[in-house]
């Protein structure tokens, strides 16, 4: 019997945590920015017609990038390591945070940000299979959704951050104090990596037998940045080629959004064709195939919020721009409490019939009729700081628990060495909610003058994500489902 105590599979969700933290820093901070640039008529954004339209372009831009790595970066993870890529990924996102800071233009902010997207989209697809094959499979829900919570603390502190650091620079950097915050970051993500280099090694142990040439294990850096960069590369052009070509010929914000979005249907369609016997269980899979999709609207809202929350909250009467961002940090503060809890309770149902599948669609029916009560609330002229930091708060609860439980049921579905590949084609298909989400909600907010619309629109398409999660099938969860590998504690 296992021995109670610290494991080495805790250092791994620790160090995870810190990874997701500092990611969500990084790539929250677009929004903040943006934020306080368009309220201060400054920077890329003076004397702009249609700024908020603008501004989520370049989150749609970020996301195209990191939509594109998703995949390659779950097969690169299963060919040389998956603890190989997560450095590289940490690494990467610190060097690029940082060059945005010294960006002199509008072109250069968003080459670093499709950037910064390229090396962070090589994350996730890793973070999750490292965390299955060194974590107890009675425990993989609440592995998850510890590193998980990472993402939440992020996302709070990249919304109240990043105003704060802004307004500590003002006073020495003037109207370049929104640079201040990619330099702290950037110095921050770096150090983290050295921890993360450092402390999350898969623990030497004689009496269990491991093969050394599994992904969980293996480690071959000078390989994995070579086709990692080589990816990169080829994305970077193809996004800002498609990005410059169409400010030439005059094409719509949304227009270029869909154009970014076709990228991942074709990108799907070479990779069955290179390399069909690896794609193509993970893609004939009936009940995988609907999670991908439901995380369409997942990765919506949360960009939706994660993007424009500050925004939202300052147009509905919350007050100026830090007080805003105070009132929107409730939203990614419940994930602390959310993403644990929503690890522990799919392990606890995780050998019932349905179990994982029920939890998953009751958290998301309660989601989606709390985004139509913060909708409803707002749009009727509601505006006081407790009651939208209290539904916030709640809506935020119930979103972060589900992610856990939507992972650990698709972990269930997946053999062990087409992990990485699985979560990566997941999280290809599920950016396609986080390329649209910023663009389509700031062109509404432009012509509609309004933020109810796309609050509306966002709980229309998480009712659609319910229905997809009714979908499931526990049979063939459970026909699908396999027994995990000895692991090493």
């Amino acid at each position: 019997m296992e021995k109670e105590g610290w494991k080495r599979y805790h250092t791994i969700w620790g160090l995870l945590f810190l990874g997701w933290f500092v990611s969500y820093v990084d790539r929250t901070a677009t929004g903040p920015v943006i934020t306080y640039m368009i309220e201060n008529d400054i920077g890329f954004f003076a004397n702009v017609a249609n700024p908020h339209g603008i501004g989520g372009l370049i989150g749609s831009l970020f996301f195209a990038g990191f939509m594109l790595m998703q995949f390659p970066g779950g097969y690169l993870g299963d060919r040389f390591g998956y603890r190989t890529i997560i450095i590289l990924s940490v690494v990467w996102a610190g060097i690029a945070t940082l060059l945005t800071g010294v960006a002199g233009g509008l072109i250069a902010f968003i080459l670093f940000r499709v950037i910064l997207g390229l090396g962070e989209g090589a994350f996730y697809s890793n973070d999750r299979s490292y965390i299955a094959f060194h974590t107890p499979p009675k425990k993989v829900g609440l592995g998850m959704g510890v590193a998980l919570t990472g993402l939440s603390v992020g996302l709070t502190a990249g919304t109240i951050g990043v105003p704060f650091l802004i307004t500590a620079a003002e006073p020495i950097m003037g109207e370049d104090a929104w640079r201040f915050p990619f330099f702290v970051m950037g110095i921050i993500t770096l150090v983290s990596a050295f921890f993360i280099f450092r402390y999350m090694k898969p623990k030497n142990n004689p009496t269990q037998s491991v093969d050394p040439s599994s992904p969980g294990i293996k480690v071959q850096f000078n390989k994995a940045l070579l086709y990692m960069s080589l990816y990169s590369a080829v994305f970077l052009v193809i996004v800002m080629g498609i990005y410059y070509f169409s400010e030439k010929l005059g094409l719509s914000n949304i227009t270029i959004a869909g154009i970014l979005v076709a990228l991942c249907p074709l990108l799907i369609y070479y990779l069955y064709t290179t390399k069909k016997s690896d794609i193509k269980p993970i893609l004939a899979n009936k009940n995988l195939f609907l999670l991908y999709l439901f995380f369409i609207p997942i990765m919506w809202h949360l960009w939706f919020y994660g993007f424009w929350s500050v925004s939202i909250v300052k147009d509905f009467g919350g007050g100026a721009l830090m007080a805003a961002a105070l009132i929107a940090s409730f939203n990614g503060l419940a994930g602390i409490i959310g993403f644990p809890l929503g690890g522990k309770i799919s392990d606890m149902v995780a050998d019932r019939p349905n179990g994982r599948r029920n939890i998953l669609a009751a958290l998301t029916a309660v989601l989606t009729v709390l985004i139509f009560i913060f909708a409803a609330y707002v749009m009727m002229g509601n505006n006081s700081p407790i009651v939208m930091s209290i539904i916030l708060f709640v809506s935020g609860l119930f979103f972060f628990a589900l992610q856990p439980v939507a992972h650990a049921l698709a972990s269930d579905l997946t053999p062990e060495k087409s992990r990485g590949s699985m979560f990566g084609m997941l999280n290809l298909i599920a950016e396609i909610g986080a390329v649209l989400s910023p663009v389509v909600s700031g062109v509404l907010r432009d012509n509609t003058g309004s933020w109810g619309i796309p609050l509306v629109l966002d709980g229309i398409l998480m009712a659609a994500g319910l229905l997809l999660v009714l979908g499931v099938s526990s049979k063939m969860v459970r026909q699908s489902s396999l027994p995990l590998k000895k692991k090493i504690s």
